[in-house]
């Protein structure tokens, strides 16, 4: 089964305002986003939920597929979900707005994982974690998973965590992993998700996640080898750009 992949889009983000519009590469943020994700060998189609006129005009621009949705979602789950309803597709992939250099192999990853285990009501991926300031800070997302890759618990506090002596982190198979948050999942999960109340151990991580864990639902991660550059602050999205520039040169070398 081939998904559909939609990108929540806010324009008021509290940390970057406007940062789908960003233009500094001569392609809007969005648009990098979308481009990337149309590149996944998995995708059947690709469509941009947004709350802004500003942002429905620009993926009308290049040419990108759109859908206004409501500006009372308080998540981009919720939005993701109000586009599901009205679509075909059993499988939905949620790719974030802010990811303008995802792999689109982290996303075939993904719809893999469905199509493969029956059992998985949604799938995910994480990058093995191998840098003590990432396992510590609060910002860097820890997942654990059982023996058949299905999670166990996601948290920003540093998990496993190490008893005795400083974290292992050159074993192999890797014993700690970030967490990409890139998801997919069964349409019937995602609206049933959706309508379910924020449960007390999400609004203490801040991650949505954990929802899902706590009404019984089954999490595949799927590893991957790189995690991307996402954009949270001004700071973040110059980086992007850095990239970016280095990657065209390096193309055109």
């Amino acid at each position: 089964m081939r998904p559909a992949i939609v990108i929540p889009a806010r324009y008021a983000s509290s940390r970057l305002p406007g940062k789908p519009l960003l233009r500094q590469t001569g392609k809007y943020m969005i648009q990098h986003v979308y481009e990337r994700a149309s590149e996944a060998r998995c995708v059947d189609q690709v469509i941009v939920a947004t709350e802004d006129p500003r942002i429905v005009a620009a993926v009308r621009s290049f040419g990108g597929n759109v859908i206004m949705t409501s500006p009372r979602h308080a998540t981009g789950t919720d939005r993701v979900a109000e586009v599901a309803r009205g679509l075909g597709h059993e499988l939905i992939i949620n790719l974030q707005g802010d990811e303008p250099l995802v792999d689109p192999a982290s996303i075939d990853v993904i719809a893999d994982l469905l199509n493969e285990d029956r059992n998985a009501d949604m799938a995910t991926v994480a990058v093995p974690l191998r840098d003590r300031a990432q396992y510590t800070s609060t910002a860097c997302v820890k997942v654990v998973c059982d023996a058949k890759g299905a999670a166990l618990y996601f948290s920003r506090s540093p998990i496993p965590a190490v008893r005795d002596g400083d974290p292992p982190f050159d074993l192999e198979p890797p014993s700690f992993f970030q967490h990409l948050g890139i998801y997919g999942y069964r349409r019937d999960t995602l609206l049933h998700l959706a309508s379910l109340p924020p449960t007390a151990l999400e609004q203490l991580e801040k991650l949505e996640q954990l929802r899902a864990l706590a009404n019984g639902m089954r999490i595949r991660v799927g590893i991957v080898h790189e995690a991307t550059i996402g954009v949270d602050t001004f700071d973040d999205y110059q980086r992007f750009v850095r990239t970016w520039r280095k990657m065209q040169v390096s193309a055109a070398a």
